[in-house]
């Protein structure tokens, strides 16, 4: 039984030391492929990494592969899936903002209060791992104050102590939520790129529905409901909705 146990173990680590010396070899011909500009390769070698895991700077690097083939609709999807995964790298931003001024619809956002917008800000400053590490780094920071409140002898500094720890707890809660609300937008991904060229949205989920817009590739899109097979009802940021094809949308 032991040696069964044994066996299995080691079989599994050695199962993932050799996936990830395979993801190493892959990674390293891929950006060969792309210091040569041979992007479609090295998108196609990006892609059976991304396969494994998504990653900010495998997302990223797709997304730089495709833009640089001109291909603006799946350079957004990846660049927009950086962004999900670490929204406050700088050049993902820039980067996405960029391929964002080459699409052909302009949506304008609908007015929302100033509160609601700094906290998108906020939570968006950080990936949720990095606002995790933050919450630990405060808590620790928290109970050393806490310990000079107990243990301190002049008033004074047991003041400070007991005020820092206050603080330094708000500010650890506050990382939390941060945390919780980006992994909440990893876990339950609503957005997508159309695809098409030119896509018409229907007021119906059928090809007899009136004609509401149309949106062309590239275009950002909130998913309301994807219950049905072939149809897809979104909405823009502007707060106009409707109906869809399936095959003409890709989701974030």
């Amino acid at each position: 039984m032991k040696r069964t146990i044994a066996f299995t173990i080691c079989h599994i680590l050695f199962t993932i030391g050799l996936l990830a010396a395979n993801l190493d070899s892959l990674k390293v011909a891929a950006d060969s492929a792309y210091a040569k500009e041979q992007f479609a390769q090295a998108a196609q070698l990006y892609q059976q990494i991304a396969r494994e895991g998504e990653s900010p700077a495998i997302c990223y690097n797709l997304g730089n592969a495709y833009y640089r083939q001109d291909d603006i609709a799946h350079a957004l999807l990846w660049y927009e899936r950086a962004y999900l995964l670490n929204p406050g790298d700088a050049d993902i931003r820039f980067n996405l903002d960029m391929a964002r001024s080459k699409t052909i619809d302009r949506v304008t956002p609908q007015h929302e209060f100033f509160f609601v917008t700094w906290w998108k800000q906020l939570i968006n400053a950080m990936s949720a791992d990095a606002w995790a590490r933050l919450s630990i780094l405060l808590f620790v920071l928290c109970l050393l104050s806490l310990a000079v409140y107990i243990y301190a002898s002049p008033i004074w500094l047991r003041k400070v102590g007991f005020t820092l720890a206050v603080v330094l707890l708000l500010l650890t809660i506050l990382g939390n939520v941060c945390a919780f609300g980006q992994r909440y937008r990893l876990t339950h991904r609503t957005g997508a790129i159309v695809m098409s060229s030119a896509a018409t949205v229907k007021s119906t989920p059928s090809q007899s529905g009136s004609d509401l817009f149309v949106l062309h590739e590239g275009t950002y899109v909130s998913i309301r409901d994807n219950t049905l097979d072939d149809w897809t009802e979104i909405s823009l940021a502007d707060g106009k909705q409707g109906w869809i094809q399936s095959k003409q949308i890709e989701g974030i």
